[in-house]
């Protein structure tokens, strides 16, 4: 099941070509939706509801999906709270006030079992109905608080995988790609190339365990890896 935003799009140029861009509503996922556009995608974006504790950010992901001119803003509901496993979908504690060193060891409770391939899984389906070979995705492998689907070989296999699993592949209408633009990038990077495409910081959410009207707790890894990165980019987060 899944909601269907439309926008009224910047109108795309001639040589556009179809995107899915996966859309959480944090700084990464609308810098990269905010590249595929300046790139000339015509962009639809997906973001999905799966039952985490954090959906405030659905409503940033629409803010930024009208922003940019989306083609389409989808919101697919897929409930991994059902197996729960994470402090994201069940009810377990979000680590709080966690050193640099702390982040860095280990796979975080806040990892979501599976998570990035079921999006992807998702982001694949409607990319193949579009007649798309392109696939955005804001995954980061430096500042990316340990999770294993994050990093440059999950990516290469899945991208793998997917052009034997779907018919345009085996058909060779379309081989799939899926871009990682800010794979490589430092939380300071990300920041300013965010503010270089101008991405309105303020509609974007970062936080795993947001107070009352979304309010960021200040705490959380996404919150001081947010923090960290605008104080080393030296541009004030709004």
């Amino acid at each position: 099941m899944a909601a269907d935003r439309r926008h009224n799009p910047v109108p795309p140029t001639s040589t556009s070509k179809n995107a899915v861009c996966l859309l959480s509503g944090g700084l990464d996922s609308s810098t990269c939706l905010a590249l595929a556009r300046r790139d000339g995608y015509a962009c639809h974006a997906l973001s999905f509801d799966y039952g985490q504790r954090h959906k405030f950010e659905l409503e940033a992901a629409a803010r930024i999906a009208a922003h940019f001119g989306a083609e389409r803003h989808l919101v697919a509901r897929i409930g991994l709270d059902a197996f729960g496993g994470s402090a994201l979908t069940a009810d377990i504690a979000v680590p709080k006030v966690r050193s640099a060193g702390e982040m860095s060891r280990g796979i975080p409770i806040t990892y979501v079992p599976a998570r990035n391939t079921i999006f992807l899984s998702f982001a694949l389906a409607w990319a193949e109905v579009l007649g798309s070979a392109d696939v955005f995705i804001g995954v980061n492998a430096l500042d990316y608080s340990g999770y294993p689907d994050c990093r440059p070989e999950f990516i290469r296999a899945f991208e793998t995988m997917a052009n034997l699993a779907t018919k345009a592949g085996v058909e060779g209408r379309t081989r799939l790609r899926i871009h990682t633009p800010l794979l490589a990038l430092t939380k300071a990077e990300i920041v300013k190339l965010a503010h270089e495409l101008g991405v309105p910081f303020g509609l974007t959410h970062s936080c795993y365990d947001p107070g009352v009207g979304g309010r960021p707790c200040g705490e959380c890894d996404a919150c001081l890896l947010r923090r960290k990165g605008f104080e080393e980019a030296g541009i004030e987060d709004r």
